[in-house]
């Protein structure tokens, strides 16, 4: 697998090697010992999450401020904009953010470690969306920032669609008035 850091050092995209003939393809999706050389820890996952979203689902920015969750991501069907932002308030990195497109094609899967809050728009008419956790879910530890925070300011891609938010999503708070990593 290829790993890249993205302009936040913490945030990896991982590339697996797909072999692909008339066929199909085959590719090793997950490899612990490879992924755990790539961040340079031992990460351990506990749960796998499958979401279903329509075109102009936006979902986020979702993060557990205790029992929190390092997320690797990636769409199997259709595509997204995914979104990570650094709230780890002594990081140099604290209130940027990086996004990308995950597609069915590109394979491309994003580690979106513990101390960040993650979203994602879909793209395509639809998408089936993956993430594995380092975490379980704790909905009494759950927060939400704003997806159209000014000071965060993320460029979401314009889409031909309206927007669909959840009412926990649209009742986000600003990095400035949310609870946040030390």
């Amino acid at each position: 697998m290829k790993v890249t850091p993205t302009a936040i050092p913490d945030v990896l995209v991982i590339e697996p090697k797909v072999f692909g003939d008339e066929r199909g393809f085959f590719f090793e999706s997950f490899n612990g010992k490879a992924f755990d050389e790539a961040v340079g820890r031992h990460v351990e996952f506990v749960q796998d999450n499958h979401s279903r979203s329509a075109k102009g689902v936006l979902r986020g920015l979702h993060y557990q401020i205790q029992q929190p969750q390092g997320k690797l991501v990636r769409v199997v069907r259709g595509a997204v904009f995914d979104v990570a932002v650094d709230i780890r308030k002594s990081s140099p990195t604290f209130g940027q953010w990086v996004g990308m497109e995950l597609t069915e094609e590109n394979h491309k899967q994003l580690w979106v470690p513990e101390g960040f809050a993650h979203g994602f728009l879909v793209v395509s008419e639809s998408a089936d969306f993956l993430y594995k956790t380092t975490d379980y879910y704790a909905p009494a530890h759950e927060r939400c920032i704003a997806w159209n925070d000014p000071d965060i300011d993320v460029r979401w891609p314009t889409i031909d669609a309206e927007l669909t938010l959840s009412a926990k999503d649209q009742a986000g708070l600003t990095l400035s008035e949310a609870t946040i990593f030390d």
